[in-house]
């Protein structure tokens, strides 16, 4: 699956369970505090894959998955740029030094398993919005091409 195609079906997932909170009038704190990765498992077991088998993308003990997806992981489905042969597709807007470029075959990805700022109930409440506008500048082809 290409990042356009994630980030387009996940913000699409993510836009419908905010909606049907704020319906329930549920407030900003509320609506993050669902968000905890225990209440998703169990609340929307079909938000992210890795809930069927209870497993977090990141080691954190208060897992937050409002941002599934950091607003500074940057991201062109068609590659960013060429390296010794092989096509950059994602890097860290910030390099972040929990993160590294990791090589899959000819292909280059931002690995940020190891960076836990996104998932942080604080991160999420100082950064709240709706999730396409906080993550807009994710995709650099908006904005390269």
């Amino acid at each position: 699956m290409s990042y356009i195609t994630w980030f387009t079906e996940h913000g699409n997932k993510h836009k419908a369970i905010v909606e049907k909170l704020q319906a329930k009038g549920l407030s900003k704190e509320n609506i993050v505090d669902y968000f905890d990765f225990d209440n998703m498992v169990k609340s929307e077991s079909d938000f992210c894959e890795l809930y069927a088998d209870r497993k977090k993308c990141h080691d954190v003990e208060n897992l937050n998955c409002y941002l599934c997806a950091c607003p500074l992981f940057r991201f062109n489905s068609n590659g960013i740029e060429k390296i010794d042969d092989k096509t950059a597709f994602s890097y860290c807007e910030v390099n972040s030094k929990f993160g590294h470029q990791g090589v899959f075959r000819d292909e280059i990805h931002q690995d940020c398993s190891q960076c836990t700022v996104p998932h942080s109930k604080k991160y999420v409440l100082r950064n709240y919005d709706n999730w396409f506008s906080v993550m807009a500048s994710c995709d650099v082809s908006i904005i390269t091409n």
